[in-house]
């Protein structure tokens, strides 16, 4: 299967357009925005576990990158709740489960086969700084390596800036609301920026807490 597999090109998911499908657990169910091959895929999800249910244990061999979206993600490691941002890297091993239901949003496959940190961060505490370069925007980074940099970043109302997208940037909406190319995304839509120039982004009176990815997509692209 392939979907949004032509990281040449923009691409752009609204939530509310975006159906859930079932997955090979029971009680999981899914909402796909890009994905190359099966079920041991490189892809990018969003995810709602049911209450109670459970994936069988596994091993990410392309490791697993998440952002709790709802209600309390679970594994061996501990009870990760609403704006936790996780890594596992390849070779690590969980048992995911949600007691209490939860809705994620997952990146597999999509790390340096040599990389082997572990992060765990709570975007809800996670200090962010003033960008020199962009007035009325915050970042925090989350994770930064030769190949991707990605980070929290929190702007005011009625902001505007061209973003840089040389190698490739992928945004998801966390709260408020954030215009691109004439449409207003809001919470759980995402977008994928191809590689090229710059892009205009601006955000509406109430302003936007993003999650984003920058450099991770030139690889992709070239290769």
């Amino acid at each position: 299967m392939e979907l949004n597999a032509d990281f040449t090109r923009t691409v752009r998911v609204n939530d509310a357009d975006n159906p859930w499908r079932g997955s090979p657990s029971a009680g999981v169910e899914r909402k796909m925005l890009d994905r190359i091959v099966d079920e041991v895929a490189r892809a990018t999800t969003i995810v709602r576990f049911a209450p109670g249910s459970a994936f069988a244990p596994h091993t990410h061999d392309g490791g697993e990158e998440y952002i709790v979206l709802e209600g309390v993600f679970q594994d061996e490691a501990g009870d990760f709740p609403v704006g936790t941002y996780v890594r596992n890297p390849p070779t690590s091993r969980h048992t995911p489960r949600s007691e209490p239901g939860a809705t994620i949003f997952v990146k597999l496959w999509q790390f340096d086969p040599d990389d082997r940190q572990h992060v765990r961060i709570d975007m809800n505490t996670v200090a962010t700084t003033p960008d020199a370069a962009r007035a009325g925007v915050e970042t925090a980074t989350l994770f930064q390596d030769a190949h991707e940099h990605v980070a929290l970043e929190v702007w005011g109302g009625d902001t505007a800036h061209p973003l840089d997208t040389a190698g490739g940037v992928e945004v998801l909406v966390l709260e408020g609301q954030l215009h691109h190319a004439g449409s207003v995304m809001g919470p759980r839509d995402w977008l994928r920026l191809a590689p090229g120039g710059l892009v205009d982004l601006a955000t509406g009176p109430e302003g936007a807490r993003l999650w984003v990815k920058t450099g991770h997509l030139g690889r992709m692209v070239a290769g």
